[in-house]
C-alpha cells in the first residue's frame, strides 16, 4: 500500500481494489469508467497513475504567491530606505530568506545601514542630516517599528543640535551685552 497526497493535509490509499474507505461510508465497489470518472470529478488518484506536481497543487500555488509578494514588498521597502538615504547610507539591503516550496529563496525581512551620527561641532548640519534620516527612515509606504525607532532617534539628536544652537546664540549675545557692559563701564571710568 502506497500513500499518495492529494493535498497538503489528506492523503488517499492507493490499493489495486476498491475505492479508498470513507469514515462511515462502506466501500461500494464500481466499474473501471466509473472509478475513473469518479476520481477525476474529486481530484482523487488512482493507483498506478502518476503522481501530479505537488507545485500544482492550489494551497502550495498560494504560499507561492504570498511569499513572491511578500519578497517584492520587502525589497521595495529597503530600495525605499536607500534612495532617501542616500549618501548617510552606510550598507546596502541586507534580506532575511526564507525557502518556499519550490526551493526558491524569497526574502522576507531586511535591513540597511544608515550613518545615525551627529555632525560634530556643527549643530546646523545635525539638524539638516536628522531630517534626512527622518525622510530615510519613513521612506517606504509602510515603515516598520524599527523605522518609527530611527527617526525618532534622529529627532531627539535634531532637538539636541537645537538646543545646542540655543545655547550658542544665548552665550553669543550674553558675551556681546558683556562685552559692551564692559565697554561701556570701561567709558564710563575714564570719564
Amino acid at each position: 500500500m502506497q500513500l499518495l497526497p492529494t493535498s497538503p493535509a489528506r492523503f488517499v490509499t492507493a490499493s489495486s481494489s476498491a475505492a479508498p474507505a470513507r469514515a462511515g461510508v462502506a466501500p461500494r465497489s464500481r466499474d473501471p469508467v466509473e472509478e475513473v470518472q469518479g476520481a477525476a470529478r474529486t481530484g482523487e488518484r488512482l493507483a498506478g497513475q502518476q503522481a501530479e506536481d505537488p507545485l500544482q497543487d492550489p494551497a502550495i500555488q498560494r504560499v507561492i504567491a504570498e511569499l513572491a509578494a511578500r519578497d517584492r514588498e520587502v525589497r521595495a521597502h529597503e530600495q525605499a530606505h536607500v534612495a532617501a538615504g542616500g549618501e548617510l547610507i552606510t550598507s546596502g539591503p541586507s534580506y532575511t530568506y526564507q525557502t518556499g516550496p519550490d526551493r526558491r529563496r524569497y526574502a522576507v525581512g531586511g535591513e540597511v545601514g544608515i550613518d545615525t551620527s551627529p555632525v560634530r561641532g556643527d549643530p546646523e548640519a545635525t539638524v539638516a542630516k536628522a531630517a534626512r534620516i527622518v525622510a530615510a527612515a519613513l521612506a517606504p509606504a509602510q515603515p516598520s517599528p524599527q523605522d518609527y525607532r530611527v527617526a525618532a532617534q534622529a529627532n531627539q539628536m535634531a532637538s539636541q543640535a537645537r538646543v545646542d544652537i540655543a545655547l550658542a546664540r544665548a552665550r553669543e549675545a550674553y558675551g556681546e551685552v558683556a562685552s559692551a557692559r564692559s565697554a561701556k563701564g570701561a567709558l564710563s571710568v575714564r570719564a
